[in-house]
């Protein structure tokens, strides 16, 4: 059955099954390859996209499911948060393999998206389930902040 879809603005008619995790039809169908598969079981935080603005695992969410849903992958991130996030990785080298990356900066542009300014325990809660094999946890962290206050700052806040 045809089901139509709304990834990062653009919309998409896929032919699947209605029970396929939207994890495969964003790597397979629209080979939107930033998205990565780590778990299956939603601990793990590799397949996070940004669903209506909150950051959602796609291994265990189906396409039946995700219909009518704005959705936001790695490559169609562009929020201002999302830029600085994506500045302050660089600066800070926060990644060591990668792999995880992407659900990273998934959530934690949906952390700044919400709070511009976030405590050490808002960017804990956000990014809890967000599991880095290489335990780049601390240059994560920093990377958060780095882009919160560059972002905060520019908003006019302090």
């Amino acid at each position: 059955m045809p089901y139509l879809l709304t990834i990062n603005g653009q919309s998409h008619e896929v032919d699947v099954e209605g029970d396929m995790p939207l994890l495969w039809v964003v790597r397979e169908q629209l080979n939107l390859t930033g998205t990565k598969f780590g778990c299956g079981m939603a601990q793990c935080g590799a397949c996070s996209v940004q669903i209506d603005g909150v950051a959602t695992r796609t291994c265990v969410l189906t396409v039946a499911d995700s219909v009518g849903k704005n959705i936001l992958t790695i490559e169609g991130l562009q929020s201002p948060q999302a830029l600085a996030i994506q500045n302050a990785w660089v600066e800070l080298q926060v990644p060591q393999c990668g792999y995880c990356q992407s659900g990273q900066v998934v959530s934690a542009t949906t952390l700044l998206e919400q709070n511009s300014n976030p405590s050490d325990a808002d960017i804990d809660a956000a990014m809890s389930g967000n599991i880095c094999r290489c335990g780049t946890y601390p240059r994560i962290k920093a990377g958060i902040k780095m882009a919160a206050a560059q972002f905060y700052n520019a908003a006019g806040a302090a």
